[in-house]
Formats: structure tokens, sequence, C-alpha cells
């Protein structure tokens, strides 16, 4: 079975290709399956994110952006119907809603549009509280209904890696279910991103500004990305009850590795600290280059500073 880029399925830089994908998606499990509610708040998130939605201004993080909301969208679809097909049991309703959820988790990042002091990354230990609070606010505007957000708390607060999982008090099993897939598609969603080790700076920015303890350095929190990995792995085998584990059944009607939603260090960063500052190197250019986004001058240069104490030589420095 051939090794394929997640990538080269969808066109992830495109927002209505993933709609098109989780569509195609839906039709496998519900050929009677009305999308309309799932397309009125993809349509509505993509003008919040883009700052076109009222009352709100444009996504200001780097990291936490458009484009990883429409990952988590597309990995909750997928490991929805690879659940289903896994035996377990959600209706319509429950699909509605573990979407919905998928792409409202990370709004509250958003800031208002009176909010103009620093980003929204200085939310980032309050941004599921936050998400709760302006999914209540659309419920009550767009004229859903409540019911059609059943339990949404309860299913967004496991994207949070502090959750103990295992002490909410789930009103059901099918919304217990939910939330693991939430907490687990926000996790496969970041590692299959192809430019996962580039965006990891800017969420070390996000980081500073949120106050978020234990990183000192852009290089550092890179560094730190290997022991992610790990307590990533670990999530899933327990808070998150290995529903991961449905993902390769739904890949395999693509023809594809199974492995193609993790991000492996034992082939992207080898365990030799050469090949690991080699790889680093080569992130810190490109993203030093540009091509990634806009990285402030006094970053710029404790990026080079940092990167000398290793011995590397930055061309852009």
């Amino acid at each position: 079975m051939k090794e394929t880029q997640l990538s080269r399925l969808v066109n992830m830089e495109d927002p209505q290709s993933v709609l098109d994908e989780v569509r195609a998606i839906v039709a496998m499990i519900f050929s009677d399956f009305d999308f309309d509610a799932v397309h009125r708040v993809f349509k509505d998130i993509v003008r919040l994110f883009r700052g076109k939605y009222p009352g709100y201004r444009g996504c200001s993080t780097q990291y936490h952006d458009l484009k990883h909301t429409t990952d988590t969208f597309l990995a909750m679809a997928r490991l929805t119907h690879g659940a289903l097909i896994g035996g377990e049991s959600l209706g319509k309703k429950h699909v509605t809603l573990g979407l919905l959820c998928a792409l409202m988790h990370d709004t509250g990042y958003i800031q208002t549009i009176d909010d103009k002091v620093g980003t929204g990354a200085k939310y980032t230990r309050i941004d599921t509280k936050r998400s709760i609070v302006f999914i209540e606010k659309y419920i009550a505007d767009s004229g859903f209904s409540k019911e059609d957000f059943t339990h949404y708390p309860d299913i967004l607060m496991c994207t949070g890696l502090d959750t103990k999982i295992n002490e909410i008090q789930f009103k059901s099993q099918e919304t217990e279910l939910l939330g693991k897939m939430l907490g687990t598609a926000d996790l496969l969603g970041q590692m299959a991103d192809r430019n996962y080790l580039e965006k990891l700076l800017f969420l070390f920015y996000e980081f500073r500004e949120g106050g978020v303890k234990g990183f000192d350095t852009e290089l550092d929190l890179l560094k730190k990305t290997i022991d992610f990995y790990a307590m990533s792995r670990k999530r899933f085998a327990t808070e998150l009850d290995r529903v991961n584990e449905y993902m390769p059944t739904i890949l395999r009607r693509a023809g594809t590795r199974t492995g193609i939603y993790i991000w492996r260090p034992s082939k992207t960063i080898s365990t030799t600290l050469h090949s690991y500052w080699s790889i680093t190197k080569k992130t810190i250019v490109t993203i030093l280059g540009g091509k990634m986004g806009t990285v402030r001058k006094s970053d710029k240069e404790r990026i080079c500073s940092e990167s000398r104490k290793f011995g590397l030589l930055m061309l852009s420095c």
C-alpha cells in the first residue's frame, strides 16, 4: 500500500474542497443526510475567521487558524465514518452535532470587534470556555434550536489537554463518544498538517502571549515536540479511549497507508541530535524566509541568537 500525504487526497488549503470531502463522507454514512445545518455553520465559521462575521474581528492567530479548524472538521468526519463502520451507534443528529462542534471548537480565539489589544492568543488558556460562550450566543442569534447543540459544552471540553475526560458527567454514551472523537480529531488534524513543524513556531508565539509556561524559546518548543507526541499517544490510549483506531477503517478505502494522520518523529526527526537540529534549521529558515507568515524583528533576532548556540549557520540571520 502506497504512502500518501493527506494533502494529496484533498486540497487542505481550500475550505470548499474540505467541505466537499466531508459532504461525500457523510453521504456514505447516511444517503439521505440533511447537510443544510452543517453547510450553514461552515459558511459562518469561514466568515468569522476571515473577519466578515458581524461583531467580530478576523482570526489573528497563525496556528489556531481557519485551516486548523477545517483540518479538525475533516478528521472528525472520517473518525465518525470509521466509528460507524466499527459498530458504534450514532444517529444523524449525533453526526450533525459532532461536525458542528468541530467547526466551532476554536471560536474562542476570535476577538470581538472592540477587542483591539493583542491577538486572540491571549485567550489560549480559556479558549474552550470562550468557544462555549460563542456557541451559546450563536444559537441565540442564528435561529438554531438548542436541541441542535445538545450537550455541546461537554463535547468541546474534551479538546482541552488538561481536561480529565473521565471526570465529565456525560449525559449519554453518544455524547461521550463525540467528545472523545473531537478531542482526537483536534490532535490528529494538527499532526497531519504538512506544515506542522513550521507552524509550531507560531504556536510558541501564541503560548507566549497566552501565558503558557514551559517553553523558553521557539527552538525549545520544537525540541519538546517529541515529548508532545508521546503525550498525545498516551492520551489517545487513555483519556480518549483509543477512538483514533477508527481512522484506519475509513482511510483504507482511499488505498492509503493508515498512518497519514500520525506525525511520526522516528520518520520526521531522527533520534540523533544532529538530525534533529538539521530539520530544525530547515524549519527556521523556512519561517525566516517569510513563507509561513510574518515574524517580528525581535523574534527573528532571538531565533538567530538561539540558533548560534547550537552551531547553526542561519542564512537569514
